[in-house]
C-alpha cells in the first residue's frame, strides 16, 4: 500500500523516486503472489485517549485549536479548558473561564474567541496574556422560555466572516419553538447583527461549510424526522420540522410558510412531501437509523488528501449513540445536492458530538454521554484519530447515473471479481414523514444489477441497475468485489440517497420487469414461540406473576431488577411511554451485548424481524413497540436459576437499556 504523508521537504528527488519504485514493487508483488491480506480499521486509524484529570470534568461540547496549537475545550459544564501539548501522554491543563451554561461550541478568529451557550454568542479575550479570559462580549443574546432542551451549536465561520449558529428546539413531549427563532439556522454578523436564515430544524448538532461556501446542517432522529440526515440550506429554506415555522410572521423571516400548511399525512414519504412544498429542502443525504448511526453529531470538511485519506471535498460527520464517525460524499445532480454515506470508524470511548482539526492533521473528537447513552462507555473525554499514511481499499465515491451508479475505489479492482454482477447487491427503501418519533423502513424494494462495466484504469466500475426511484435510499453492497492484490471492501457498504435521478440514455436492460421485493417473515412461521401475545390455554386464565416494565427518558427502563421462580407463568408487559422505539428482549445470562450487537447487523432486515436475531441466546422478546403503546408476553421461566438479561435491542439502545431477569 502507497503512503501518500506529505514527504520532508529535505529528502531528494532521488529518494522520493526510490521509495515510489520500491512500494509499486511491492504492490505489483502482492498481486502477483495474490496474497489477500485480513484488514481492519485499526491497521490505518489509531484512536488516542487523552488523559484528563481526575478533577476535570471534560464533558466537551466544543474544541478549537489556537494560533499557538493549543486546544480549547467548552464543557456541557459551562468551563473553557486550554490543553496546551494535547497529543502528548502529559498534557496540561489550565481552566481559561467558567460561569457559562451548556457551552456547545468555539469558534477562534483573529486572537479571540467565539462562545454559544445557552443564553449568547459571546466573543471572549485573554487582554493581559496570563491565560486566563478577562473580556466578555455579548454579540447576540438568545430568545428563551427556560425548556431545558434550548441548546445552541456553533459557531461556525463563513468565507464572508459571518457567523452560523443553530438552535436546539424545547422539548415538551415533542419538538416545540417555545421562544423566537428556536429550530432556525441564524447567520450572525460580528456586530451583533442576526439575520434568520433557515428552519424546520429539530436538534442541529453538526455545521459544516464546504469549499464553495455552501452551508449544511446535521440532524437528529425524533419527531417529524424518520431518520438522521444532513441537509443543504439556503437562505428561505425549511428542512422539515414544522415547529420553528412558529415565528415566520415575523418581519425578519425569510419565508412566509405557516405551520399549518404541514399535515401529518403518513402515506407519504419525506421526498414526496417536499414535492408538495416548495420551500421543503429535502435531504442531501439520509443517515439509515442503527445501520449508519442513531445520534447525528458534528460536521468536520476534508480539506485535502494528507489529513486521513484521498477524499478531499467530503465531510466527517460523528455519531453520538453509536461513538463513531462516518463519511459522507456529495455531489449536485440537477442543481440539488445529494451523495452517499460509508462507515468510517468505530470505537471511540464515549459519545462522539464534536470534531476539529490538530496541527498534525489529526482529527480531536469531543464526547460526552450525559443524557445521552452512548456505545462508548466512558463519560467524557477527548479522543484523537490518527492516519498512519496507508489508504484502505474501499469504495472512495458514488456517483449517480441515469441508470445506476459509478462506483469509484481507492485501489485497482481485480477486474474478474468486479466485472461480476454477483459481487453486488442493491436495495432501495424510503421512510414515512410523520409527527411520530422516527419511522421504520418503508417501501423496501431489491434492485437488479444488470451490467457491470469496469473502467479501463480498474479504479471504478458502471453498476446498471435497473428500476433506480428517485427520493430513495439505495443501499450499495460491494462485498464480492477485491482489489488487484486480493483484499476485501473494507467497508463494503453503501447509502446514497438519490433524490434526483441524471439525465441520459437509456440502457439495453430498462426495459425488463422489476424483481419481486424480498420478505423476510418476522416469527419464524407457526412454531416460533419466543413471542407470545396470546395467553396459552392451559394457563387457565391465570398467570403466577404479572410484571409491568416501563421505558423512560434517556434510554432506561424503569427497573432494573426483576424476580421470578424457576418454571412460573410469566405475564410480561412492556409499556413505551418515552417517544422512541423499543422492544424487550430476554436472553441468556450474559448475552445481551451478543444480541444487541447481532439486532445491529441485521441490517435492512432489522425492522421486520423486529430487531429480534434468530439466535438460540435469544429466550422471549415482545414486538418492536411505537410511543405509547404496550404488549404483553407470556412465557414459561427458565427452569435453571439464574440472572438472564432482558435487553432492548433496538439499534444502539443495548448499550444503556438492560435490566436482569433473576430466576430463583
Amino acid at each position: 500500500m502507497i503512503n501518500i504523508k506529505r514527504m520532508q521537504n529535505s529528502r531528494t528527488a532521488a529518494e522520493v523516486s526510490a521509495s515510489l519504485f520500491a512500494a509499486i514493487v511491492l504492490l505489483l508483488l502482492f498481486s502477483i503472489q495474490g496474497i489477500a491480506q485480513d484488514v481492519s480499521e485499526s491497521d490505518y486509524y489509531t484512536i488516542h485517549s487523552m488523559p484528563v484529570p481526575d478533577d476535570i470534568v471534560l464533558e466537551a461540547g466544543g474544541l478549537v485549536f489556537n494560533d499557538k496549537g493549543q486546544l480549547m475545550v467548552t464543557t456541557r459544564r459551562g468551563e473553557i479548558w486550554t490543553i496546551t501539548n494535547p497529543a502528548s501522554k502529559n498534557p496540561t491543563f489550565k481552566r481559561f473561564a467558567q460561569g457559562l451554561h451548556e457551552a456547545l461550541g468555539i469558534a477562534y478568529r483573529n486572537g479571540a474567541y467565539y462562545v454559544t451557550h445557552r443564553s449568547e454568542l459571546l466573543k471572549i479575550q485573554d487582554r493581559n496574556g496570563d491565560g486566563k479570559a478577562d473580556l466578555f462580549e455579548v454579540i447576540y443574546r438568545f430568545p428563551l422560555s427556560g425548556n431545558y432542551h434550548e441548546y445552541n451549536y456553533g459557531p461556525k465561520f463563513t468565507p464572508e466572516g459571518d457567523m452560523i449558529v443553530t438552535t436546539n428546539l424545547s422539548f415538551e413531549h415533542m419538538g416545540l419553538s417555545l421562544a423566537p427563532w428556536r429550530g432556525w439556522l441564524l447567520r450572525i454578523t460580528e456586530d451583533g447583527e442576526m439575520t434568520p436564515y433557515a428552519t424546520g430544524l429539530r436538534s442541529p448538532l453538526g455545521i459544516g461549510i464546504n469549499a464553495e461556501g455552501d452551508i449544511f446542517y446535521s440532524e437528529n432522529q425524533g419527531d417529524w424526522v424518520p431518520t438522521g440526515w444532513v441537509t443543504h440550506l439556503e437562505k428561505g429554506d425549511f428542512a422539515g420540522h414544522p415547529s420553528g415555522l412558529d415565528w415566520t410572521h415575523l418581519p425578519e423571516s425569510p419565508l412566509d410558510l405557516k405551520p399549518e400548511a404541514i399535515d401529518d399525512s403518513k402515506g407519504l414519504s419525506v421526498h414526496e412531501y417536499s414535492r408538495k412544498i416548495p420551500e421543503f429542502k429535502a435531504p442531501a443525504i439520509m443517515l439509515p437509523h442503527g445501520l449508519m448511526g442513531i445520534s447525528t453529531a458534528d460536521l468536520l470538511l476534508i480539506e485535502h488528501d494528507d489529513q486521513v485519506g484521498p477524499f478531499t471535498g467530503q465531510f466527517l460527520v460523528a455519531d453520538q449513540g453509536h461513538s463513531k464517525i462516518m463519511r459522507l460524499f456529495l455531489e449536485k445532480v440537477k442543481g440539488q445536492y445529494q451523495g452517499a454515506v460509508f462507515g468510517f470508524l468505530d470505537g471511540f470511548s464515549s459519545g462522539a458530538i464534536k470534531l476539529a482539526w490538530g496541527p498534525e492533521d489529526d482529527v480531536y473528537v469531543g464526547m460526552t454521554n450525559r443524557g445521552w447513552p452512548s456505545k462508548g462507555q466512558e463519560p467524557y473525554g477527548i479522543d484523537r484519530m490518527s492516519w498512519n499514511g496507508e489508504i484502505p481499499f474501499e469504495m472512495k465515491t458514488i456517483e449517480a447515473e441515469s441508470n445506476g451508479f459509478t462506483v469509484t475505489f481507492t485501489h485497482p479492482v481485480d477486474p474478474e471479481t468486479a466485472a461480476n454482477v454477483g459481487s453486488y447487491r442493491v436495495t432501495d427503501f424510503t421512510y414515512h414523514y410523520h409527527i411520530d418519533y422516527g419511522s421504520p423502513i418503508i417501501d423496501r424494494q431489491p434492485k437488479a444489477v444488470t451490467d457491470v462495466e469496469v473502467a479501463d484504469d480498474l479504479m471504478s466500475v458502471r453498476l446498471f441497475v435497473h428500476g433506480l426511484r428517485e427520493g430513495y435510499i439505495n443501499e450499495i453492497k460491494a462485498e464480492g468485489v477485491k482489489s488487484g492484490n486480493g483484499q476485501n471492501v473494507l467497508r463494503p457498504d453503501a447509502y446514497y440517497t438519490l433524490n434526483n435521478i441524471p439525465e441520459g440514455p437509456a440502457h439495453e436492460h430498462d426495459t425488463m420487469e422489476a424483481p419481486d421485493a424480498e420478505t423476510v417473515e418476522a416469527h419464524r412461521g407457526d412454531g416460533y414461540t419466543k413471542k407470545i401475545t396470546k395467553m396459552p390455554e392451559d394457563w387457565n386464565g391465570t398467570a403466577d406473576r404479572n410484571i409491568q416494565i416501563k421505558t423512560q427518558t434517556g434510554l432506561k427502563f424503569d427497573t432494573e431488577l426483576v424476580e421470578v421462580k424457576a418454571g412460573s407463568r410469566v405475564a410480561l408487559t412492556l409499556i413505551i411511554e418515552d417517544d422512541m422505539l423499543h422492544n424487550l428482549v430476554i436472553t441468556e445470562p450474559g448475552m445481551a451485548d451478543a444480541v444487541g450487537g447481532a439486532a445491529m447487523r441485521l441490517g435492512l432486515d432489522g425492522p421486520t424481524m423486529e430487531y429480534a436475531p434468530d439466535m438460540g441466546e435469544v429466550l422471549f422478546h415482545t414486538s418492536l413497540l411505537e410511543p405509547q403503546d404496550r404488549e404483553t408476553i407470556y412465557f414459561t421461566a427458565p427452569d435453571t436459576p439464574g440472572d438472564y438479561d432482558f435487553v432492548c435491542t433496538f439499534p444502539g439502545h443495548h448499550f444503556s437499556m438492560r435490566g436482569i431477569l433473576r430466576v430463583q
